[in-house]
């Protein structure tokens, strides 16, 4: 993958529990465990279960955001980066 060729989060679906099923433009797709990941000012509201299934894809961004503009880096999603935290089931 060639640095215009970046993998884009299309859809994201809560599975309960601070998990989403996250699907990519290169047609791959991955779970994503974000328990005791939600720390600090922008992921602390996500910790609520209903805040937290307001995640929706921004197609700008290419990634998932929520309303208080919290967002995650698609290519530590898609596996390409390690996170600096593991919350990323393979």
């Amino acid at each position: 993958m060639n640095a215009m060729d970046f993998v884009r989060v299309t859809s994201a679906q809560v599975l309960g529990h601070y998990r989403l099923r996250i699907g990519f433009s290169d047609g791959s797709s991955r779970d994503v465990d974000l328990t005791g990941e939600l720390h600090g000012p922008v992921f602390e509201p996500l910790a609520d279960p209903d805040f937290f299934a307001q995640v929706r894809v921004d197609d700008e961004l290419g990634t998932v955001v929520w309303p208080n503009g919290a967002d995650l880096d698609p290519l530590v999603l898609h596996g390409d980066f390690e996170p600096a935290s593991r919350f990323v089931h393979r």
